[in-house]
């Protein structure tokens, strides 16, 4: 019996990385499907509705944001969005068929949404660095020659952090009426793995306006082990770009 249980221990000790590693799996996999699904709906929502949808991103510190008024900052909806930097996002329109001209009658066309499992949108694509280049490195030997251009989001004028607040330039993709990027060039979005902790109270927990904690789990796993959704600007369909190893 004490032989039976010393090999049942074993077998579980040797089998819970495992395990571990297929509950990673299945968080990143369900993450990065429910980004590229949302990317279709807001390209399906653009064309249904015949109008210029935006999928807006909420950054970190988004409350220091262009337009962002000291009375929309403290309201309830801005600060429920404190667990949503680097996660969260929802479709807005300003215009819909039947708007007088030169009137908006700005919508939310969802709730917010949050991105599963541990993953978050990769904290540099929310600068304004330009050109940063991804490679897939080959074994052995030196990287190979493919790159993916991801430049930072663009902004746009939009309601937040609801459809009656001000418009604050918020970070954005814009698909057109005929479901195309409207920036004319296609669009990367890095994701990452780890923790996004939001600065709180210590003794009542309240949400405090400070930068967050952001943790990438393995380091630099968005730039090492890279995970690109990659929308084509013509079409405004996406897929997944990742790294690869060469034969």
């Amino acid at each position: 019996m004490l032989v039976v249980i010393a090999i049942i221990g074993i077998l579980a000790a040797i089998s819970m990385p495992v395990l571990s590693n297929f509950r990673t799996a299945d968080a990143t996999l369900a993450a990065t499907r429910q980004l590229l699904d949302d990317v279709e709906l807001a390209r399906q929502m653009a064309i249904s509705r015949r109008t210029t949808v935006y999928m807006v991103f909420v950054p970190a510190n988004y409350w220091n944001q262009p337009g962002m008024t000291p009375q929309w900052r403290n309201t309830i909806a801005a600060t429920n969005l404190g667990d949503k930097q680097l996660t969260g996002y929802t479709f807005v329109t300003r215009r819909s068929v039947g708007d007088q001209p030169g009137q908006e009658s700005p919508r939310y066309l969802t709730p917010w949404r949050t991105l599963q499992g541990g993953m978050f949108i990769a904290p540099g694509k929310f600068t304004t660095l330009q050109n940063v280049f991804f490679q897939i490195p080959t074994a052995p030997g030196p990287v190979s020659g493919k790159q993916f251009p991801v430049y930072g989001f663009k902004t746009n004028a939009v309601p937040f952090p609801t459809e009656d607040a001000p418009n604050v330039l918020m970070p954005c993709i814009e698909f057109n009426h005929s479901g195309q990027l409207v920036s004319g060039r296609d669009e990367y979005i890095p994701l990452a793995r780890g923790s996004v902790l939001v600065a709180r109270n210590p003794g009542n927990k309240a949400f405090q306006f400070s930068p967050p904690s952001v943790v990438e789990n393995p380091p630099a796993n968005s730039t090492n082990a890279y995970m690109l959704v990659h929308i084509d600007w013509l079409t405004g369909r996406a897929r997944l770009e990742k790294q690869e190893i060469a034969p």
